[in-house]
């Protein structure tokens, strides 16, 4: 059993990973803000540990991801709403997860990104998109020049539709939409096989099952 500590731990992806962790074997470590999502949780099993991804210094990480094996960023501001939480979330928290592992010993770290955020923005992109594409590709930048093992997944637009456990995975695959479902079960896939380490992909609603996905993309 690995403890994998997930950042982000009572977002819309990361609820849905959970259970896919402790069905593998493993021990999520689900890190919150609030005791109310810390008991919904925990009564399904997830341990909880207190962050304030904003608030909180890189040696809060580390002491948060503390006898974990690996860790999954999966928090985020959104692509709507507010500039300066695509900072302080999208980036800095990326990059505060990036130390905090290195500071924990742990090698392991499965990053959320977004699709595409390396290519050129559009010239009538708003201010939010544009903060948000910005903080999503330098927390990607920040997470390939370190030292760690990392795998990066690049969905397209998310939808609250139920999963298919079919995508389509790879460095090229064009944008398209995909249930955060899937997302969730791919990021199950990567956690959980240190071979896809040093792997960036994008990854959108296809027609290969999840595992054979991953397994081609290797």
């Amino acid at each position: 059993m690995t403890r994998i500590a997930v950042v982000g731990g009572h977002g819309q992806i990361a609820r849905l990973l959970h259970p896919l962790l402790l069905e593998a074997g493993h021990q999520p470590v689900a890190l919150v803000r609030k005791q109310a999502q810390a008991d919904a949780l925990a009564a399904e099993g997830v341990e909880t540990r207190f962050l304030d991804i904003e608030d909180s210094t890189e040696a809060d990480f580390a002491t948060a991801f503390d006898g974990c094996g690996a860790v999954v960023f999966a928090a985020g501001g959104g692509p709507d709403g507010d500039i300066e939480r695509k900072r302080t979330v999208d980036l800095e928290g990326a990059l505060k997860s990036i130390a905090g592992a290195e500071r924990a010993g742990i090698r392991r770290l499965v990053q959320v990104s977004a699709i595409n955020v390396d290519e050129p923005l559009a010239e009538d992109a708003g201010a939010v998109w544009k903060a948000y594409v910005e903080a999503k590709r330098d927390a990607d930048a920040a997470l390939r020049a370190s030292n760690l093992d990392w795998t990066i997944l690049r969905p397209g637009m998310l939808t609250d539709e139920p999963g298919t456990g079919k995508v389509a995975l790879g460095e090229n695959v064009e944008r398209g939409e995909i249930p955060r479902a899937d997302v969730a079960a791919v990021v199950a896939a990567a956690v959980s096989d240190d071979r896809t380490a040093g792997h960036q992909w994008n990854v959108v609603g296809g027609s290969d099952d999840v595992a054979h996905a991953v397994a081609a993309a290797l």
